[in-house]
């Protein structure tokens, strides 16, 4: 599987209400060490059409990440999250201890991803 299809597919496993990091997306596709990759791939998708729920990934601090380069989807991604009832705090940071996606391993694997599966 490619590299990109590894990162969308973890992704798509994460469940409205829930967020994950760069860092643990990276990680569960197998790319130990490479949460800005996760961050590239996830600039590409179509936020139109695309069945990725881009929104659901986070920096390590429980932040939605800023950049000019973003066009505005910094804001938007706060009001989806929003949206499925994640609530952030007065410094703009979700409570990771409450909302992080805490994946099944087996499901991680019958998937084909997760560390040792960089194929």
């Amino acid at each position: 599987m490619a590299t990109y299809d590894r990162i969308y597919a973890i992704v798509r496993q994460i469940p409205p209400g829930r967020v994950a990091t760069y860092g643990q997306v990276a990680e569960l596709a197998g790319l130990m060490g490479k949460p800005r990759l996760v961050g590239y791939a996830l600039y590409r998708v179509d936020m139109d059409s695309d069945d990725i729920p881009w929104q659901r990934v986070i920096n390590a601090q429980g932040a939605v990440s800023h950049s000019p380069c973003r066009h505005g989807t910094d804001y938007l991604q706060r009001a989806l999250l929003e949206a499925e009832g994640i609530e952030f705090d007065p410094r703009g940071r979700i409570d990771l201890s409450r909302y992080r996606w805490q994946p099944a391993i087996a499901v991680i694997e019958q998937a084909g991803l997760g560390p040792g599966n960089e194929g």
